[in-house]
């Protein structure tokens, strides 16, 4: 065993992830840092990135040397490789993580340039690892790292900076200007974190801490930084006032990443500039684009609010848009002391120049809330020859104005002395354009600095323009100018601009006619070029493509094709969405290629020919895609054409549109098994086809456009086996066919309708995409109702009864004979109802005609009626009261009307007018009404529905219905000597009908109008009355009525969205109902899991686990077979106690009960062992290894108990004037305990006073919540008094199976002391007895039963003391123990009882109990004197210890604290000594 405090190595996983199972594992992911502790046998002990420390194998990571620095509490461990390798791999772990959230957010420009700059910095790693590269090579390689660096937080930085300056005393400096002291900024969501903050101060001279001077230069210096997680504000609407803590870097050297040292969290780099140093901040946020937000935020537009705009471009371009903005972040410089012995002070000027040399005006914005200046200066960092500054300016510079001109920095050293001089030392510049129209690229430039003296004249910009600018790659090749100069500056440029471009690549291609060699390269990379330079100059791309097209398309036909579709596809991005005008527009009044539809038409069947080529399967998906728009292309071609020749080659071009459309046609007939390559170029195809319909109908007549459309559609196979995603999309392009201008016409419809009404039918056979199905039904038949006028109209119904009438009954059919599921009504879906809707529509359409021809189409007899059943059956399952949703009016009467209509035609018949029977029959026929014996074969079946009918509310029907259910009731006891049956079936049809109305306001009032039928006179009752099993039917009257008042609560409480206490209480109360009165087991075992349900949802995991322990507790350890049961399948007893079992551990450890977890783990295990299942036995022994494990290293939170009482009639049945003690949720304390409850029950009024209240109370209207806070009264009391036992064990018992709380009320009997008012103090003390212990199957229990005791002062300074000693114990044995992470609650404790003691708290005691007229006043408390005496003493003794153990720990800057903790122990001690001493000798 190699043991040391650390053995200086760092740990990175590179093999693969290592999930911690073993005892006091560390659970580690690929990628993850560690640092190693402890070695043996293989096996490493260390502390991985999150601060959590376990043990892993050793080779499940590579080691590497470190070292560790500032070791304690703040240590930092510092790899010993090279810093570029250091900084590359955090930089790239960095990366990998905005990787995959670019991935996710589907951002794939972004993704795609930050993977590719990771590669290249993954290959730079891979050489520095090498080790081979030359000290100029290491260079260029921190250069590029640093560039890329700088360029991607441009990417992600999300917003511009707000500039606020504010006087010496905090405040605005402005205060007559309140619109420059806040600002908008408009941010996304899904990037912006955090909200950083930047103080600099202006200072009069420059000085380090020494002497004042008398200077009068003003200097900016930094201050200090705030930072702000937005994250919870982003998910919320706070407006609260917030005061950010300013921190100051500890060195000047790393304030350009302070804010990263914040939000990192690196303590040692930081530091708090002062107590009382703060930035008060008012946030809120507004949702919507910036025009929403100026229209729903008017007023604050009016007083001219700032708004801070995000940096670069929007998420989404708007065509229109104008911006040209540049921003310039001054990052840093390297500079030659110059001849002093020490670094220099270095300020930066920055100006804009134009061509003429003249300094450009107010084009410098240091941040919106200020108006642009014309110069800058950059805060001074003391004695610093690399400073870094890292301050972003934007440059908003007219494009006018952009050619010709530059960037001036001017370099200065400023004095320290008394004049504070400000001497000119070097420039440096660099232009705006290139010469070729290219902008400055966007990334980190560095910049040669070109020495100069104070007097040099800048003027002459014509001068210095010549000179080499740049030591970088991008800009410049002037090798020589690199050598001759050590000092360098760097910038880094991002530029925003809808007018100017960076991409030589762009610039090329617009420019073709100059290079015309360069065009086929020009045309190859357009697809790389980025998307917002393309929509910026979309027109001109578009003019430049078709100008190439028309110069040589033979030559370029193929690759200008592919652009197009690459432009075309591009806007299809949501963030260049908006562009599509403007390219409708440009094709309706810009595009000019006459010829163009030819080689448009070649090209495009060139590619769906090829087709079952694989290998172009990606091409032409992007093809295809693009498809609207080619065609939209090549019909503006042609008119264009037409209109200049008048329409030649007319027939040639409809020969080519048939001859691509007949390409189209092959290749959707193609079939293919499954999902294939194929198959999605189809559903691509298909999906973008129906918007093609209105670019031919402007060249083409609506019977030709219908022809080919019904040819290409009719084309697709008929096979439904295949891939199902094609037979969706091949549906929505029969929907969009049905939904477009070409099917409104009649005669394309009658062209149309065969193949619709084709596809449709196969759909609907293999019951598949119904819901899109019901969609093109209603619009077919909205359409064939718009135009009943038409004679048309008639063929196309015979077409529709032919093919569908059919297939639509059997369809409804099915739908409606689906299993419901658990617990809901039988109601039509929305679709469903389309389907009723569309076979009404068609019967009404029918005419006599229709009918003759319908029922002649049937060959025999067997064949009608098996039609006429069907719609029959299809009839009688709609005129259902429960099949529509209750608005569905106009639906209900039309089926009705139809019922009642036909239903007066049936009984006319002559076959059933009984005055035509012959004599035999017609008592044949009487016969079926008289029932009598046989009435017992319809009960209990026929209670359900007899039950349904009391529900219409007419009084005559319901009193028809009573004398039913007496005789009902009379039959049974007369045939079973009870009525068990009519009992069983009239709860569970209750039950049935509850869940059903869930959520339907007019089920309260249906269950209202059931109770009279059971209540009192006129009713039931009086009926049975006269029986002789009177008492027995009354009980079961009784019952119903408890039970209804149950359900009507439960269904009331249901109703509410989110599970609340109300819900989980009512659902106890009808559980026990279910248990205890009626003992049905089946409906308390189905409540059973509706609770657990609720309690999962709720994540109340404890009361979960209880809830399915009263159904463990029902089945044995048995072979018994078990049916299919709620979610339960068909298996043993002994399977599904098994599965109860591991489900209710799994509850109780997400709970952290884990003691409880362990007593089932060991009934399992008892029962593995029993059937030698070792394996199983091996799995749950370590389960319970593992819950000992949690109980010992894992945090518990005590959670804190209410009581409650809701007094007043207006509380559901379940809660009315009864006291419950409730179990509140971590963290909440009793305000918010008492907010919630009111929350639950918002018409509740809160009592002030804890008294029991009056029968005035009880039996209010209205409703009172009483809550105040309880103790727990723990029953192991063994447990929580013996020594030695952790804290982490003792938690547990303090909580959990309470049956008993306290509450305690002070009051003062007799004649109050003002100098001491322990002496009257007494204690009311409430013991609250509950029906269960908690926690249990709810959060709340009711009270059984009540126990007040008055405690006397001495008894409860006893308690007192006794309490406040064990509270010191515990504080002293988890210091000692390390089980504290910090020693705050151990110190306050300690000053707590000895500033007490100090002050007169113990000495009070002392005063009251042990003077002699106490004593001999109270003989009867010589015990408890003795008691209070030796609680004294050793609390003394406690509090030396603690003062000992606190000694060890206290770190330095509380070390004056503790001092004066020590002396005032002493002076309590001594007090206490001599005060004992004269009561012992006296």
């Amino acid at each position: 065993l190699t043991i040391s405090s650390h053995l200086g190595l760092y740990g990175v996983l590179v093999i693969a992830g290592f999930r911690g199972t073993v005892p006091h594992g560390l659970s580690l992911e690929i990628g993850d840092t560690v640092q190693i502790l402890e070695k043996c046998d293989g096996e490493f002990t260390g502390w991985n990135s999150s601060d959590y420390e376990g043990i892993f194998p050793s080779n499940y990571i590579h080691l590497k040397n470190a070292c560790v620095k500032n070791k304690g509490q703040f240590e930092m461990v510092i790899p010993t490789e090279d810093s570029v390798i250091t900084e590359m791999t955090s930089t790239l772990r960095d990366w990998g993580t905005m990787w995959k959230q670019l991935y996710v957010r589907n951002e794939g420009d972004l993704f795609h340039r930050l993977w590719h700059i990771m590669n290249e910095i993954l290959d730079l790693r891979r050489q520095v690892l090498v080790g081979h590269l030359t000290h100029d090579r290491m260079k260029d390689v921190k250069r590029h790292i640093t560039c890329y660096s700088t360029y991607l937080s441009y990417l992600f930085s999300y917003s511009e900076r707000f500039f606020l300056r504010l006087n010496r005393n905090g405040l605005p400096k402005c205060p007559e200007k309140p619109e420059r002291h806040c600002s908008l900024f408009v941010v996304s969501s899904s990037y912006s974190q955090s909200l950083l903050c930047w103080v600099l101060k202006i200072e009069v001279g420059l000085n380090s801490g020494e002497k004042k001077n008398a200077c009068n230069v003003q200097y900016r210096r930094p201050f200090g930084c705030a930072v702000l997680s937005i994250a919870d504000l982003l998910a919320g609407d706070s407006k609260d006032d917030l005061v950010l803590k300013v921190y100051m870097c500890n060195t000047e050297s790393d304030w350009y990443q302070i804010h990263e040292n914040i939000i990192k969290k690196l303590n040692a780099r930081y530091n708090l500039t002062g107590s009382n140093a703060g930035l008060a901040v008012s946030l809120q946020l507004l949702h919507g684009d910036i025009e929403q937000i100026r229209r729903e935020y008017t007023s604050m537009f009016t007083h001219g609010v700032s708004i801070t705009r995000k940096l670069g471009f929007s998420n989404i371009i708007m065509p229109g848009e104008m911006r040209n903005d540049l921003y310039i972040t001054v990052e840093r410089g390297e500079f030659e002391k110059g001849g002093k012995s020490v670094a220099r002070n270095v300020e930066v000027t920055m100006h804009v120049v134009d061509s003429s040399g003249q300094i450009l005006k107010d084009f410098i914005s240091f941040g919106s809330g200020e108006p642009p200046a014309s110069e800058y200066h950059s805060f001074v960092l003391y004695h610093n020859n690399g400073p870094r500054w890292a301050e972003l300016l934007k440059l908003p510079i007219p494009v006018d104005k952009f050619r010709g001109a530059h960037i001036r920095c001017e370099f200065r050293h400023c004095s320290t002395k008394e004049k504070g001089e400000k001497k000119l030392f070097g420039f440096s510049f660099v232009p705006l354009m290139q010469e070729n129209g290219r902008t400055l690229p966007d990334g980190t430039h560095e910049l040669i600095v070109h020495k100069c003296e104070e007097n040099t004249n800048l003027q002459d910009s014509g001068r210095y323009l010549k000179l080499p600018f740049s030591k970088g790659l991008f800009l410049g090749n002037n090798s020589q100018a690199v050598k001759t100069t050590k000092e360098s500056f760097w910038i880094t440029s991002f530029l925003c601009s809808t007018k100017l471009t960076q991409n030589g690549d762009m610039l090329d291609l617009l420019k073709w006619r100059t290079h015309p060699d360069k065009i086929a390269g020009c045309l190859s990379k357009l697809k790389e070029i980025d998307g917002s330079e393309i929509v910026k100059f979309l027109q001109d791309t578009l003019d430049t493509l078709f100008g190439i097209l028309d110069e040589n398309s033979q030559k370029y036909g193929s690759k200008v094709f592919d652009c197009l579709v690459h432009i075309i596809n591009l806007l299809q991005d949501s963030k260049f969405h908006h562009f599509k005008p403007v390219m409708d527009t440009y094709i309706e009044s810009h595009f000019a290629g006459a010829l163009a539809y030819r080689d448009l038409i070649k090209v495009l069947k060139w590619h769906i020919d090829r087709v079952t080529e694989v290998e172009l399967h990606e091409h032409i998906q992007e093809v295809l895609k693009a498809q609207e728009y080619i065609f939209k292309y090549i019909v503006q071609s042609r008119r264009l054409f037409s209109i200049a020749t008048g329409g030649q080659n007319e027939e040639e071009f409809r020969c080519c549109i048939q001859e691509l459309l007949m390409s189209v046609r092959f290749f959707l007939s193609q079939e293919s098994k499954g999902a294939s390559a194929l198959s999605q170029l189809q559903a691509v195809f298909l999906s973008s086809f129906p918007s093609v319909y209105s670019e031919l109908l402007k060249l083409f007549d609506v019977r030709e456009v219908a022809n080919l459309v019904h040819d290409a559609l009719g084309s697709l196979p008929t096979v439904m086996h295949g891939d199902e995603s094609l037979q969706a999309v091949k549906l929505q392009s029969i929907g969009k066919t049905v939904e477009s201008h070409l099917y409104t016409n009649p005669d394309s419809r009658y062209i149309l309708l065969p193949v619709v009404l084709h596809h449709l039918h196969m759909h609907l056979q293999e019951q598949k995409d119904l819901i899109m199905c019901a969609r093109i039904l209603s619009n077919i038949f909205c359409l064939i109702k718009k135009n009943s006028s038409e004679k048309s109209v008639l063929e196309e119904i015979d077409v529709i009864v032919n093919s569908l009438l059919d297939i639509l009954l059997r369809t409804i059919l099915e739908i409606t004979s689906r299993p419901q599921p658990s617990g809901s009504a039988m109601r039509l879906q929305f679709q469903d109802g389309e389907f009723v809707s569309c076979l009404l529509s068609l019967l009404r359409q029918m005419t006599d005609r229709h009918y003759q021809q319908l029922l002649d189409s049937f060959n025999t007899k067997d064949d009608l009626r098996d039609f006429l059943l069907q719609i029959f059956t299809v009839f009688r399952i709609l005129i259902r009261p429960e099949m529509f949703p209750k608005d569905w009016t106009v639906m209900r009467l039309v089926i009705w009307d139809s019922y009642f209509f036909l239903a007066v035609i049936f009984i006319n018949q002559l076959c059933l007018q009984l005055e035509m029977f012959t004599p035999s029959k017609k008592k044949k026929f009487m016969f079926i009404f008289i029932l009598g014996e046989h009435k017992l074969h319809f009960i209990p079946a026929l209670i359900g529905p007899f039950l349904e009918v009391t529900l219409i509310p007419q009084p005559d029907l319901r009193n028809v219905m009573i004398p039913i259910f007496h005789d009902m009731m009379d039959w049974e006891q007369r045939r079973s000597g009870n009525f068990k049956q009519v009992e069983a079936k009239l709860i569970d049809k209750l039950d049935s009908l509850m869940s059903e109305g869930k959520g339907d306001e007019t089920y309260r009032e249906l269950f209202n109008s059931i109770i009279p039928l059971f209540g009192p006179y006129p009713s039931l009752l009086k009926k049975i009355e006269r029986e002789t099993w009177r008492e027995s039917g009354v009980s079961l009257i009784a019952t119903v009525t408890r039970l209804m008042e149950r359900l009507l609560d439960y269904r009331d409480c249901m109703k509410m969205g989110e599970v609340d206490g109300k819900k989980i209480g009512c659902t106890v109360s009808l559980l026990n109902f279910y248990k205890t009165e009626l003992n049905k087991e089946e409906m308390y075992i189905r409540y059973i899991h509706k609770l657990y349900d609720l309690h999962l949802k709720a994540q109340n995991f404890t009361e979960a686990a209880y809830t399915l322990l009263l159904y463990d507790e029902l089945l044995e350890w048995s072979d018994r077979p078990l049916r299919e049961f709620l979610n339960y399948p068909m298996q043993t007893e002994w399977q599904r106690k098994e599965c109860l079992h591991l489900t209710i551990i799994q509850n109780f450890d997400r709970g952290k009960c884990w003691e409880n977890g362990i007593i089932l783990c060991r009934k399992i295990a008892e029962q593995y062992e029993s059937y030698y299942d070792y394996r199983n036995l091996s799995k749950m022994r370590m389960m319970e290894a593992s819950l000992y494990d949690k109980i010992m290293d894992q945090q518990r939170l005590e959670p804190e108990f209410f009581r409650v009482g809701f007094y007043g009639k207006k509380f559901p049945f379940f809660l009315r004037n009864k006291e419950f003690v409730c179990r509140g949720h971590d963290y909440e304390r009793l305000e918010a305990f008492q907010q919630r409850m009111l929350n639950e029950f918002p018409h509740a009024i809160a009592m002030q006073h804890a008294n029991q209240p009056d029968e005035t109370i009880f039996q209010a209207e209205a409703q009172y919540l009483q809550i105040y806070a309880v103790t727990p009264i723990p029953e192991n009391q063994e447990v929580l008094q013996r020594d030695g036992i952790p804290d982490n064990i003792k938690s547990f018992y303090k909580v959990n199976h309470i049956w008993r709380f306290r509450y305690d009320r002070p009051f003062h009997k007799g004649t109050k002391d003002k100098e001491n008012e322990f002496k009257s103090l007494w204690v009311e003390r409430t013991t609250l007895i509950l029906v269960q212990s908690l926690p249990g199957i709810s959060r709340w229990f009711e009270v059984e039963k009540r126990e007040v005791v008055e405690m006397s002062p001495l008894e409860n300074a006893i308690e007192v003391l006794e309490n406040k000693n064990q509270q010191l114990r515990t504080l002293i044995s988890q210091c000692q123990t390390r089980q504290m992470q910090n020693i705050n609650p151990l110190t306050m404790c300690l000053n707590g009882v000895i500033d007490a003691a100090v002050n007169g708290g113990v000495a009070r005691y002392q005063e009251a109990f042990f003077v002699k007229e106490y004593i001999l006043n109270h003989p009867e408390d010589g015990e408890k004197i003795t008691r209070l005496r030796e609680l004294m003493l050793e609390q003394a003794q406690i509090l030396e210890f603690g003062l000992a153990v606190h000694e060890k720990v206290v770190p330095q800057d509380m070390r004056p604290l503790h001092k004066k903790l020590v002396d005032q122990f002493f002076v309590m001690k001594s007090s206490l000594g001599i005060q004992v001493r004269e009561q012992v000798h006296g």
